[in-house]
């Protein structure tokens, strides 16, 4: 069955929930966002501090906090891990980016700083 085919009623519910799920992709973006310019702090941070860019045991803290939040949230817990991981280790990218950066005074390889 194409969409064309669909009843009107049910192509209108259709269309509501997908702009729904439209307007939550765009909210989860937007708060990515804002979450790795925290992060990027944090790397700086760590950088002018000569820390290292990964800390194992917050991580830790923070898969098994995402993980009791998925479940009290009634979401996949492994899901929310892998989605955590995900971010983590490019989190990590950045940290290690940015000590680099300090260390040899600037970007490489054509990099932007804040990139």
């Amino acid at each position: 069955m194409s969409t064309s085919e669909i009843d009107a009623s049910v192509r209108a519910e259709l269309n509501r929930l997908r702009e729904s799920i439209d307007n939550i992709d765009a909210a989860v973006v937007h708060m990515l966002a804002e979450r790795f310019k925290a992060t990027q702090q944090v790397g700086r941070l760590k950088a002018d501090h000569k820390l290292p860019p990964a800390d194992p045991a917050r991580e830790t803290r923070q898969i098994a906090r995402l993980r009791q939040l998925a479940q009290s949230a009634n979401l996949d817990p492994a899901f929310a891990e892998k989605l955590l991981n995900f971010i983590i280790a490019e989190v990590i990218r950045h940290h290690e980016r940015i000590a680099d950066e300090a260390e040899n005074g600037g970007a490489e390889n054509g990099e932007a700083a804040d990139g």
